[in-house]
């Protein structure tokens, strides 16, 4: 139903917004005015939502909340705070119990073309649907306020909507902040014509949302939409919404559908290596059998496995890829969507398809959830894609990583019951009855619950890292380490870290064993536990984690052995330890999907900042399973027997 006449509409919204950068005078406040008198136009409830600048510092206490959970950042000042513009449409054939939100970020400092373009965008279809008589669920759209991030206006106002509550700082220094006239001008205009609704306007249920932006890079090829779906923690929104937006800008408005790939395994020659194998292997097979289609060419395959990689490594690092990330901390389905133009947008003729097209693709998806009698629950919520319209579920890739960790406690069991049966006798019966065979591994347990204190005493160092100031990203990454090293030697003064004994009894040093059955179960543990918090980050670690486990030996008795296997054995055991150690593990990922060049020690420093910062629970299985699980590998590997 989206018409020229929307179109028109949304060209005059979007040609104010770019006048208003040339005009001199202006303030950041008339765009919002602007945006605001254009929303009260369609007889829309309009509203204003105040928020301030988050702290976005790492707090030990507040990890296990959502990212930017509410701490007010101390420099908050009167000038200091960001405005979301509302506006909601009631449905008239709704009872007012669900919602649907369109979200555009913009900046109201400096408005872009592109976000110009996705206000119009989304203007044209929210004139559309403050007019027509079939819509079931109200309509938020909601303007974030993005000088302070796109994720923060967002995140605010999802937790005045879900969770309303008085803020510590709310209003700061509300005695001087009431001299400040800024907000209240911003809504002057609007109470004169009695269409601003006061205080915090709520709307249903949200069923869904979608994040509307515009990239003012054009592809040079073809009309292209990018879709960002990951949210914190690996968690994605349900496959539904993805296929809807998948059909209907290929199949309705003939746009080219991309999402994030590992541009570096695109070029990859073993890999396409590996794809004319499959690819020769699927022409023989059908061959043999015209039913059997397993094979695929080599490019899809090779597309395949790189957005695979891609969607692996976005959900195991726990961030948020877009401003709907904040959507997912509620349990809303929520993805951003980028339409990228083919040519320059200054084109009348052009701007008027590209909003045409882009319009008439959110009237469909708007149209979509507006047709659901329930939410979307019946598809997968646990998926990794590997194009736009395929993916691998849960039930198929749990396979492989069930396989992965499967030897941990089989060997786990065989090392316990050889440490048990190879610990010598005592000649005394007391101190045979006081020490059971049974429970000698309590000192092993020992041992490796001081390496993984030591492991959450250094996960909680940045906080205290964080306070000291003028400081660099590798300054603190030296710091970090020092501290780090400095704790384990107070541990083991304390606790008796099993690293510095100078001398071990004849029967500690049959003890390896008892040690590596110990670790190897912590391991499986804390790989299980992390497989249900984030599959992603578990698969990861058990590809760097497993081998290690399973090989670690002794390095004394494999140069003792002096033979060619237990020789190379030695060496891929020192490999994989120099390999598996977090920030050299880093640097080597990084290397190989993008470059070497330029890359230093706080790169390591910054990555794991960008992990706190959003609570991502792949910083404390670093930190608590990966490095402590790695040490004890290493000590292992010099264990004096």
């Amino acid at each position: 139903m989206l018409s020229t006449h929307h179109v028109s509409d949304a060209n005059k919204l979007i040609k104010d917004l770019t006048d208003l950068e040339f005009r001199s005078g202006a303030s950041p406040i008339d765009s919002q005015k602007l945006i605001a008198h254009y929303m009260s136009a369609l007889d829309a409830e309009v509203t204003f939502h105040k928020f301030y600048p988050q702290f976005d510092q790492f707090h030990p206490l507040h990890f296990f909340t959502s990212p930017n959970s509410g701490i007010i950042s101390e420099n908050a000042t009167c000038s200091s705070f960001g405005i979301n513009t509302v506006g909601i449409i009631r449905a008239p054939c709704g009872d007012g119990k669900e919602a649907s939100v369109l979200v555009t970020p913009y900046n109201p400092n400096k408005v872009g073309l592109g976000e110009a373009f996705s206000l119009g965008i989304a203007y044209s279809v929210f004139s559309l649907l403050s007019r027509v008589t079939w819509l079931a669920k109200d309509i938020v759209w909601l303007v974030a306020d993005s000088q302070y991030g796109e994720y923060s206006g967002v995140a605010a106002w999802l937790r005045a909507y879900q969770a309303p509550s008085i803020q510590r700082l709310d209003i700061v220094n509300s005695e001087t902040c009431n001299g400040s006239s800024i907000f209240n001008e911003l809504g002057q205009g609007l109470y004169l014509d009695g269409k601003l609704y006061g205080g915090f306007r709520h709307a249903g249920t949200m069923a869904a949302a979608l994040v509307i932006k515009v990239a003012e890079q054009g592809n040079q090829y073809e009309d292209s939409l990018n879709i960002y779906a990951e949210a914190s923690n690996g968690q994605m929104p349900n496959l539904d919404l993805i296929n809807i937006v998948n059909y209907l800008a290929v199949h309705k408005q003939g746009l080219r559908i991309k999402v994030k790939k590992m541009w570096s395994l695109l070029g990859s020659r073993w890999l396409y290596t590996l794809g004319v194998i499959f690819e020769s292997l699927g022409k023989i097979s059908r061959s043999l059998n015209p039913q059997w289609k397993f094979g695929i060419p080599a490019t899809e395959y090779v597309e395949g496995a790189a957005t695979l990689a891609s969607s692996l490594y976005y959900q195991g690092l726990g961030v948020p890829t877009g401003p709907h990330g904040a959507f997912r901390d509620y349990q809303v389905d929520a993805i951003t969507l980028e339409i990228s133009p083919k040519v320059s947008l200054t084109k009348m003729i052009r701007r008027n398809e590209f909003i045409l097209r882009g319009g008439r693709l959110i009237e469909g998806v708007i149209r979509s959830i507006n047709n659901l009698l329930e939410k979307f629950h019946q598809s997968f919520f646990l998926y990794l894609l590997t194009s736009p319209s395929k993916f691998v579920s849960v039930g198929v890739y749990m396979i492989p990583f069930a396989l992965l960790v499967a030897p941990l406690p089989i060997v786990a069991a065989y090392l316990h019951v050889n440490a048990s049966d190879s610990t010598p006798q005592t000649t005394s019966a007391l101190e045979v009855n006081a020490s059971p065979k049974s429970w000698k591994w309590l000192n092993s347990a020992r041992k490796v619950l001081v390496i993984h204190l030591w492991g959450a005493v250094i996960s909680l160092l940045p906080f205290f890292l964080c306070q000291v100031p003028n400081t660099t990203p590798t300054m603190n990454f030296v710091l970090w380490g020092l501290l780090s090293a400095f704790s384990l030697l107070i541990l083991y003064m304390i606790l008796g870290s099993p690293i510095f004994e100078a001398a071990a009894s004849r029967p500690e040093k049959n003890k390896w064993a008892s040690l590596k059955s110990v670790t190897i179960s912590t391991a499986f543990i804390g790989l299980s536990l992390m497989s249900v918090i984030n599959f992603a980050t578990a698969e990861i670690g058990a590809l760097h984690i497993v081998p290690i486990c399973l090989m670690a030996r002794p390095l004394k008795l494999d140069f003792q052995a002096r033979s060619w296997r237990t020789l190379l054995r030695a060496s891929c055991n020192i490999a994989l330890g120099f390999i598996v150690f977090p920030p050299v593990a880093f640097v080597l990922l990084k290397g190989a999907f993008e470059d070497f060049y330029g890359m230093n020690f706080g790169d390591y420093w910054n990555w794991v900042e960008s992990l706190w910062v959003w609570n991502s629970a792949t910083y404390l299985y670093v930190g608590v399973v990966h490095l402590p699980c790695w040490a004890l590998c290493i000590h292992i590997l010099f264990h004096p027997c």
